[in-house]
């Protein structure tokens, strides 16, 4: 079991504004799993991995794989009460789902840098 954070690089962040939106999509993902599945993953020493996209268009792409293969995922849009416009979308969770499952969508993403 493992969660993926998605985060875009194209929007030329702070370091700490990218953390930030990491940490909602971990958050507002393992809100919406099922309990066995996080009771699983936090077993397992809750693993997460952060990998990087350039473009809004990436995000979506992965996103509907999410979709098709049924996977718990979470798109994160900001606030706006810093550094992005308001709705601007930063970040997609993946899981905590089993790693083979989450692998066919992120399995070419590269990590983050």
């Amino acid at each position: 079991m493992k969660q993926v954070i998605v985060l875009r690089t194209d929007l030329h962040v702070s370091t700490g504004k990218l953390t930030v939106q990491a940490c909602h999509a971990s958050v507002a993902a393992v809100l919406r799993a099922k309990t066995e599945d996080v009771e699983h993953w936090n077993g397992e020493g809750q693993t997460k991995i952060a990998l990087a996209v350039n473009s809004l268009a990436e995000l979506e792409s992965l996103k509907k794989r999410c979709e098709a293969l049924g996977i718990l995922h979470v798109l994160i849009s900001d606030a706006g009460r810093t550094e992005l416009p308001p709705g601007t979308i930063t970040a997609l969770a993946i899981g905590p789902a089993d790693d083979a499952l989450i692998d066919r969508v992120t399995g070419f993403t590269p990590m983050l840098k």
